[in-house]
């Protein structure tokens, strides 16, 4: 698949959310822009971090009228404790097949101690409410990103690249 790019249409998904329904991108088009970040895993520490990062601005981004979206390859089961251990206030997704990972290209191969594997490259894409990427984070720093991400939203009107 070709790499994203800002200005190009984000790729579609339906997956679980914590609320017990299907979130799909889609049903935000013309409605909301959406900041879908993607992170490893609930409960470690970077993840805790941005997550609760993105709590705390969660309101002013929703002023700026965009929804966050957290996804991660952990289960439904495993977001609701995340949610409820620090309350956060938006949804979180489970991609465990990880094909929305892949799909916006951020399943790759990292290393560590010297072994290889595959795992989330924290990222996150803000999409218009014309399903087309506005801005793209990549390798992103728990801490701060958030108010990048808002900073971001003030300044840039909906639906402009």
């Amino acid at each position: 698949m070709a790499e994203l790019t800002e200005g190009g249409v984000a790729p579609d998904f339906s997956l679980p959310a914590t609320n017990g329904k299907e979130i799909r991108l889609k049903d935000f088009k013309s409605k909301q822009r959406v900041v879908l970040y993607f992170y490893p895993k609930d409960d470690t520490p970077g993840c805790t971090v941005e997550a609760c990062g993105f709590r705390d601005k969660s309101r002013a981004i929703e002023g700026k009228g965009a929804v966050v979206f957290g996804v991660s390859p952990d289960g439904v089961a495993s977001h609701g404790r995340f949610i409820e251990k620090f309350k956060l206030p938006f949804l979180l997704l489970a991609d465990e097949q990880k094909q929305v990972a892949k799909d916006y290209g951020v399943w790759v191969k990292k290393s560590m101690y010297g072994k290889e594997y595959f795992g989330v490259e924290r990222s996150t894409f803000v999409i218009g409410r014309d399903g087309r990427i506005e801005k793209i984070y990549r390798k992103v720093k728990p801490d701060g990103h958030p108010e990048e991400v808002l900073e971001f939203l003030s300044s840039a009107p909906a639906g402009v690249r």
